[in-house]
């Protein structure tokens, strides 16, 4: 073989090896669900928590239902589905989001297949499927609004409400710390995007979403870095981005603002009463 030959044949091997080892690892990197540590059970101690199983094709998956606190809704409540981050699970938000439950929002988290005591594999198809199998679960109950159901995804999370946004209808969305598309990472790891086999393309689904969408990005975003959120914002058709001086997993650096920011865009838009 000629020394020019050699010269681009190699190197391209290599390249074609380390594409091909990526495109059969991306799952373990996009979903690391083995180097999760494991949660306290305190959570699962809530007195209000109630266990749902989804049955969905990839098995029993677990999901928590946390009430509004009693006397704060008066008839069905309204609902938000949230989905958490890929390094993370559902054992550890019950305390954060007791905000939603405090001004008469239900809670259900939902966990992703593969993760937790989860059956299954995690993937867009086998997430997507959960999700949508929980918001049918969830409906159907005559304690919830079904007419007010928020979907909330933060990080990766974000993915999966913006998958289910395109398949069942909301009230209103909101992402935090959320990426354009997975595939929009792939120059992150010198690779070509087509080789993503779970694209979440959130930008396709917010530009389709006809309603609310409230955006929260930290300005320091490392991880995701904030010019996604910016983008989001960019294509929605009734977007409204706030900004936090944070990080990916410091965001949002003050709850308590947390929750005012988040009174004040369903107070806009009508899903809670004053």
């Amino acid at each position: 073989m000629p020394p020019l030959l050699k010269f681009i044949f190699w190197p391209l091997c290599i390249y074609v090896a380390y594409c091909g080892l990526l495109f059969l690892l991306q799952r373990q990197i996009m979903f690391p669900r083995g180097m999760i540590p494991q949660p306290t059970p305190s959570a699962q101690k809530l007195p209000a928590l109630e266990k749902i199983w989804l049955a969905t094709e990839s098995g029993k998956v677990e999901s928590w239902l946390l009430p509004p606190v009693s006397g704060s809704a008066a008839g069905p409540a309204p609902a938000v589905i949230f989905g958490h981050g890929n390094g993370e699970l559902i054992d550890f938000w019950p305390d954060e989001l007791q905000g939603f439950c405090r001004i008469g929002i239900a809670v259900l988290l939902v966990e992703y297949p593969g993760y937790g005591r989860s059956a299954g594999s995690p993937s867009q198809g086998s997430i997507t499927e959960a999700f949508v199998t929980a918001y049918d679960t969830l409906i159907a109950r005559k304690d919830i609004d079904s007419s007010r159901i928020l979907l909330f995804g933060r990080s990766l999370g974000g993915g999966a409400v913006c998958a289910l946004s395109a398949k069942r209808p909301s009230a209103a969305l909101i992402l935090m710390s959320t990426f354009t598309s997975a595939r929009s990472f792939a120059k992150r790891y010198l690779a070509p995007s087509f080789l993503v086999r779970d694209p979440l393309d959130n930008l396709s689904a917010v530009e389709k979403y006809k309603g609310p969408i409230l955006i929260m990005h930290g300005r320091h975003d490392t991880v995701i870095p904030f010019s996604h959120g910016k983008v989001l914002r960019k294509a929605a058709r009734m977007g409204k981005l706030i900004s936090y001086e944070a990080g990916h997993n410091d965001c949002p650096p003050d709850w308590s603002v947390f929750w005012q920011d988040i009174a004040g865009f369903l107070l806009e838009n009508k899903i809670i009463a004053p």
